[in-house]
């Protein structure tokens, strides 16, 4: 009787320890040790600096198309002829404007840019490689949260074993039992309560890196979607440039055959005619090597949208579209729509989460277990109520000694949430860079075309004087090669720099985050839904949320 109350007593005992225990827990669940975040304060200017819309210039007559050959009518003009200026490339923002789109190629109303673009969410490999890494991270807070819930445990054991008799305490004299059969099937859960808020930093971490991962998926279909308009209107400015030199081959092919004719009738001299031939073939030569930096353009492409180079083409079409004009927000709200910017918002407030995680270290840690089952040396009897087993036991563990190991984990973190704070600033102020080189250069490059119109105005202006003089002549026929070099040489540079026109205006779009928002990053529920990837390199729509808003 004595025996079953002390046995009482003891399970009595170890229940209420457990018991307190597991109340601890719950009075100690809303501690969190570490940092609170905040997300720190980033300087941002009340107005873009180059964001002067460009001046009117004095306007120029068009571009022609290519060179007039000799003997022909040409168009001259005593001074520059008036036609309409140059449109505006960009304009400040007003509340009633519309902002960039996520389509925001579709600006440039040029239906063959959108079909290209519309295959790279679907078959850019680089974008899908990102979205696996996304589906990576969300499932990393999903192995975070399991760390809240026991875990639990089944088995079934059966063996059998022979107990050694002369190892035994009991008398020499005891019979050998021989073999002992052995049957269990138990039931186990362990617990960790989560006292000091190690599990709920490491979600918070998780759950950060995820969105930061969203982010970055973000940044990097905005990169794509840019470089691929860059090659495309690069790879039509060579169009563009080789229908020039064709035209010119034209025109130099015409002046060969009159020098030729004059030559013949022994008005010109021999030299007029080699140096025409020379003009036509470094010509031909020219429009060939067009060719080079236009097929890798095209290769480019090809692997922007997911396709084989070998299979690829893009069918040639000098016509480009006009620069379209881009919507300039107030500076502060490039905060909200820039992805990197938001990534590393994110990256601080892991960092800032993992050091809760090492400050947790310096605190105890409670475990909870139970165990229950059937245990039995008969098969016959394994699952009858008096062969029940059970046991309930707790444990605290508390590092004592470690070599200055946790602090120095947690100083370690530190450094990186620093780090990563000087990053976060350091992306603010290369955002704030990049969008102020792109206006500059759409507000340099609109005066620097009108100034070249006029410098192809004059160069024409001149060649048609040479072309007459020629025929008079008066002048030999060099002055007119010499006038027929610079006015395609102008012709060039007005092209390229139309060219360099669009590229900018993409470079602009980027800048200033493409159709992104912040209101687009998936909130803290969503990144740790179970969802499967589909075979798009989209994501799944995320669950839009505001996380803290950098400050102005």
């Amino acid at each position: 009787m004595g025996e079953n109350r002390l046995m009482a007593r003891g399970k009595t005992s170890v229940l209420g320890t457990s018991l307190a225990l597991v109340l601890l827990a719950g009075l100690a669940g809303g501690c969190t040790v570490g940092p609170k975040y905040h997300t720190p304060s980033t300087q941002a200017p009340p107005a873009y600096k180059e964001a002067t819309p460009p001046a009117p210039a004095p306007a120029t007559v068009p571009v022609p198309s290519g060179n007039t050959a000799p003997g022909t009518s040409r168009t001259t003009t005593s001074a520059p002829a008036a036609i309409a200026p140059e449109r505006e490339t960009f304009r400040v923002a007003e509340p009633s404007d519309d902002t960039i789109r996520s389509r925001w190629w579709e600006m440039f109303n040029d239906p063959e840019l959108n079909a290209l673009e519309e295959q790279v969410n679907v078959s850019n490999q680089t974008l899908a490689a990102a979205t696996a890494s996304y589906f990576s991270a969300r499932a990393i807070v999903r192995e975070a949260r399991s760390q809240y819930f026991p875990v639990v445990a089944v088995g079934v054991a059966a063996a059998r074993q022979r107990t050694s008799s002369s190892g035994s305490s009991s008398s020499s004299s005891s019979p050998d039992r021989g073999s002992v059969a052995a049957f269990s099937d138990p039931l186990s859960a362990t617990w960790e309560p989560d006292l000091w808020g190690r599990v709920r930093n490491q979600v918070s971490a998780s759950r950060a890196a995820a969105q930061a991962s969203a982010a970055d998926l973000e940044n990097i279909r905005l990169s794509i979607h840019s470089e691929l308009a860059v090659d495309y209107f690069a790879l039509r400015g060579q169009d563009a440039l080789k229908q020039l030199l064709d035209s010119s081959v034209a025109d130099f092919r015409q002046s060969l055959d009159l020098t030729r004719a004059l030559y013949e009738t022994g008005i010109d001299s021999d030299e007029a005619v080699a140096q025409a031939e020379t003009q036509l073939n470094s010509a031909e030569a020219e429009a060939i090597n067009v060719g080079i930096l236009r097929a890798q353009f095209e290769h480019a492409i090809a692997v922007l949208v997911g396709q084989l180079p070998s299979t690829f083409s893009v069918s040639e079409q000098p016509q480009r579209p006009a620069p379209p004009v881009v919507p300039v927000a107030t500076p502060s709200k490039l905060l909200e729509r820039r992805p990197d910017i938001a990534a590393a918002e994110r990256a601080m407030a892991q960092a800032n989460a993992q050091i809760g995680v090492a400050t947790s270290a310096f605190y105890p840690n409670v475990t909870l277990s139970a165990t229950v089952g059937f245990s039995s040396t008969s098969a016959a009897d394994w699952f009858t109520w008096p062969s029940r087993v059970w046991s309930v036991g707790s444990a605290l563990t508390q590092t004592v000694f470690d070599a200055g190991l946790r602090r120095a984990t947690v100083q370690q973190f530190r450094g990186v949430y620093d780090q990563e704070v000087a990053l976060y600033r350091q992306t603010v102020l290369t955002a704030f860079q990049q969008v102020e080189d792109n206006l500059s250069s759409q507000r340099i490059l609109a005066q620097e075309i009108q100034q070249q119109d006029a410098a192809v105005a004059s160069a024409q202006r001149n060649l048609g004087l040479a072309t007459e003089r020629y025929r008079l002549g008066i002048d030999p026929y060099l002055n007119v090669i010499a006038a027929e070099t610079a006015y395609l040489n102008n012709q060039q540079t007005a092209l390229n720099l139309r060219t360099q026109q669009l590229t900018s205006s993409v470079g602009l779009i980027e800048a200033l985050g493409g159709g992104w928002d912040i209101s687009q990053l998936p909130s803290a529920s969503a990144v740790a839904q179970v969802s499967m990837p589909s075979t798009s390199a989209t994501p799944a729509p995320p669950q839009p949320q505001q996380p803290p808003q950098p400050n102005p």
